[in-house]
């Protein structure tokens, strides 16, 4: 996977220097942010949702320990825009997303239905990656602005109503108290940068299949290893970049 490195990399350059074209097909655009929007959403979400519970359940069980059980709002707030938030968004968008992306265009390249749009006068590149690219970033704030609140409302619900580790207010006067507005820029930044490479890698791999159904199942499996290696590589990057040399929390500040 690493020969096909520069490629992938030349691939990504012409597919963002082919977006201009894109004003051409600005309503496959469109249809693709419904798509993406409709058939990923609800699964996004719902692991968010599933990961605000885990950070509910996990600082009950840590700050009761000593007594600080009032401080609980600290792992939401923080862990959700800083760490599993972003990272999960990865994750999710690199299977469900990613994948999808190396199937549909994989299974148009095998069938010689890219030959004939090509054929047809129809730019192949900014039509088919070109359209998914700014569908991506229509669709993503949306998509992860969502999600976030999905995991700040199962962490409430969990400490507050089921494990009764604080109360209401204790827990959201901490919880805003690690909140900040450049905190969220920067966990947009990075997921909209994770999105970014997920959807060029995913339509790399789809757009070169070759092979036959088996070349398109192979090219899958090599987006989602080459996927998962990025969303790690980019979460650390944005991580040291964006907090690691100051940690934007109201603690001895």
């Amino acid at each position: 996977m690493l020969e096909n490195a520069a490629d992938m990399v030349s691939f990504g350059g012409r597919a963002v220097a082919a977006l201009p074209q894109v004003r051409l097909y600005v309503s496959e655009a469109f249809r693709q942010t419904g798509i993406l929007i409709f058939s990923s959403g609800l699964v996004i979400w719902m692991m968010e949702f599933v990961i605000g519970a885990a950070f509910a359940v996990e600082g009950h069980y840590i700050t009761t320990q000593f007594g600080a059980g009032g401080y609980v709002g600290i792992f939401p707030a923080l862990g959700g825009l800083r760490t599993a938030g972003p990272e999960m968004w990865g994750w999710i968008l690199a299977a469900k997303v990613g994948c999808g992306l190396v199937a549909e265009i994989g299974s148009m390249r095998i069938t010689e239905e890219v030959d004939a749009l090509e054929v047809m006068g129809i730019r192949s590149l900014p039509y088919l990656v070109g359209t998914r690219l700014i569908a991506a970033w229509i669709a993503m704030p949306f998509l992860y602005i969502v999600g976030l609140g999905m995991l700040y409302i199962s962490s409430w619900f969990m400490v507050v109503h089921v494990l009764h580790t604080v109360s209401e207010g204790g827990y959201l006067g901490v919880f805003w108290a690690f909140q900040n507005p450049l905190d969220l820029l920067y966990s947009l930044v990075w997921t909209m940068a994770l999105g970014t490479l997920i959807v060029i890698v995913g339509c790399y791999y789809g757009y070169n299949a070759k092979g036959g159904p088996v070349g398109v199942g192979v090219n899958t499996a090599k987006s989602m290893v080459v996927n998962m290696v990025l969303v790690s590589v980019v979460g650390l990057i944005c991580q040291q970049a964006f907090w690691g040399g100051f940690p934007n929390a109201p603690i001895a500040n």
